[in-house]
């Protein structure tokens, strides 16, 4: 991929959905200051990101990009997968050690 620019925002956010042709929803969690009572409330929202590879998978951490407008809602890119989900046992093998 090409060098961001320094002023490209970018934001760390999990992956939540993945069913989309070379695009993922990427949903990215910041912590908010409340003015008046100074208690930090969790801010949650999701971003339509471009996934060139469709290398991504749900539950992958992710670092995404601003980049031009490549759709109707797409305005982010996938920089880097910096961690991938964790896989999960096959109910196979479970039911199997059960029976034998």
């Amino acid at each position: 991929m090409k060098e961001s620019k320094a002023n490209q925002k970018q934001f760390v956010g999990v992956v939540v959905s993945d069913k989309m042709d070379k695009t993922v929803v990427v949903m990215v969690e910041r912590l908010v200051e409340h003015p008046l009572y100074k208690k930090y409330i969790r801010r949650r929202k999701k971003f339509m990101a471009h996934d060139e590879e469709n290398a991504c998978r749900v539950g992958d951490k992710v670092l995404i990009e601003e980049t031009r407008p490549l759709s109707k809602h797409k305005r982010w890119r996938v920089r880097h997968i910096l961690e991938r989900a964790k896989v999960l046992e096959k109910t196979e093998d479970k039911s199997q050690e059960a029976q034998g």
